[in-house]
């Protein structure tokens, strides 16, 4: 089974900032969309970032556009998402995720490889 290895997140306070990494199997990294979704509480699993490892379309969410980055390290087979002037209403679990194709639609159901999950607090 494929994993997707996030590591980041944590507690800050509201203005300061995270970076979130997940990295992946090369052979899934160099052939997908990686990005991260979010689910702040008592709320739908909603993407935030997402990118092509080959390039092409990417995703930003309205909500955080002009805030966080999505990133990538093609030698380490990483993605990162860094966050910046974060805000309480961006406390939610971050999931890392990704899928086979030529586009990064937001929809949750379309992507195949999810990371367990990290969880943000922002104060």
């Amino acid at each position: 089974q494929v994993q997707l290895v996030e590591s980041g997140g944590g507690a800050v306070e509201a203005g300061g900032s995270l970076r979130l990494s997940c990295a992946a199997p090369e052979g899934i990294y160099r052939r997908t969309f990686m990005g991260w979704f979010r689910q702040r509480p008592g709320k739908e699993r909603e993407a935030v970032a997402i990118t092509g490892t080959n390039g092409g379309a990417t995703y930003t969410s309205d909500s955080v556009k002009g805030r966080f980055t999505i990133s990538l390290d093609n030698a380490k087979n990483t993605a990162y998402l860094q966050m910046t002037s974060l805000k309480p209403d961006d406390t939610a679990v971050y999931y890392c995720a990704a899928r086979w194709g030529i586009d990064c639609p937001p929809e949750k159901e379309r992507y195949t490889y999810w990371a367990q999950g990290t969880q943000v607090t922002v104060s």
